[in-house]
């Protein structure tokens, strides 16, 4: 019931005014965003890379509505991958886009051109681009389009989210051999018909995903902070005899950070995904509402008193 909430005041206008005039406001979104520039982003992935840890960057937008926002959007990535470049940052960061902030529901081929153009920056600055997926209305959109990518940019990653229920076919799509692959558990309010609802059968689903993708060939990246999965995904790495560099783990930034340490001093490739700008509040919520652990951290921040 509390994720359904959170799921609803991400799409409040009024509860979003609420929180982003809060005096802890700043204390909480720190904790889950990198800052509002890129100067920000850089900040927090040279610390990250420090400590060996990979990154994926995230210029928070989406459900852009001009073609203008869509444009601004995409020069973001291009100044990021030229700055990330010029840090000396990658190939241990990487960027994830939505097609929503590119224009995807604007238009298709604009959303493609954007996304292209940025692939493009990420080759020349010597690292690749994943991306995101968002509700269910979108899934055969992106899909669509990363097809069309990786006709030249072969090493774009794709997102699938477990609890939706054509999931399975989709991994079993996109198992080949160099398909990066973030398996996820979803976090958007889908109905019924599209999803599974229940946590149980989420994991579960989640479960079959990561079996069908470790069996392939592809490169599975597990995105969880679920304990049980995570040791579930260890124990199918050594089943199916894979490398350490043949998977890795993802994590959101500021989720876990000690089990990121746990894991990358294993040996495990751990990347965390860190987003950055001033559209952080439906992301903010939407981390909230996907893990029950923050949402004792955000009220505790909401009432207090300091």
């Amino acid at each position: 019931m509390l994720r359904s909430v959170f799921l609803a005041a991400a799409r409040s206008s009024r509860m979003e005014r609420l929180i982003s005039t809060a005096p802890v406001t700043k204390g909480i979104v720190t904790r889950f965003v990198a800052g509002t520039g890129v100067d920000d982003a850089l900040r927090v992935t040279s610390t990250l890379a420090g400590d060996g840890l990979a990154i994926t960057l995230d210029y928070l937008g989406e459900d852009t509505l001009t073609a203008e926002q869509a444009t601004a959007t995409k020069d973001q990535y291009l100044t990021l991958l030229k700055e990330l470049k010029g840090a000396g940052l990658t190939p241990a960061a990487e960027v994830s886009l939505k097609l929503s902030a590119m224009g995807q529901k604007i238009d298709d081929r604009m959303a493609y051109e954007h996304a292209r153009a940025i692939c493009a920056a990420a080759v020349e600055a010597g690292t690749t681009v994943t991306l995101d997926m968002e509700d269910h209305t979108t899934t055969d959109s992106t899909l669509e389009i990363l097809a069309e990518l990786r006709k030249d940019y072969p090493s774009t990653g794709a997102v699938l989210q477990a609890y939706l229920r054509r999931t399975e076919g989709d991994c079993r799509e996109l198992s080949a051999a160099g398909s990066r692959v973030r398996l996820c558990k979803g976090a958007y309010a889908e109905p019924e018909s599209v999803a599974y609802q229940s946590a149980l059968d989420v994991d579960k689903a989640y479960v079959r995903c990561l079996n069908i993708l470790m069996s392939g060939e592809g490169y599975p990246m597990i995105a969880s902070h679920d304990p049980r999965i995570i040791a579930i995904a260890e124990d199918r790495a050594r089943w199916f005899d894979r490398r350490p560099d043949e998977f890795e783990f993802q994590m959101l930034y500021g989720i876990r950070p000690e089990e990121q340490a746990r894991l990358a001093a294993a040996g495990h490739t751990v990347r965390v995904y860190v987003p950055y700008g001033d559209e952080w509040y439906g992301y903010l919520m939407r981390r909230i509402a996907e893990r029950p652990a923050n949402l004792a951290f955000f009220g505790k921040a909401l009432t207090s008193k300091k």
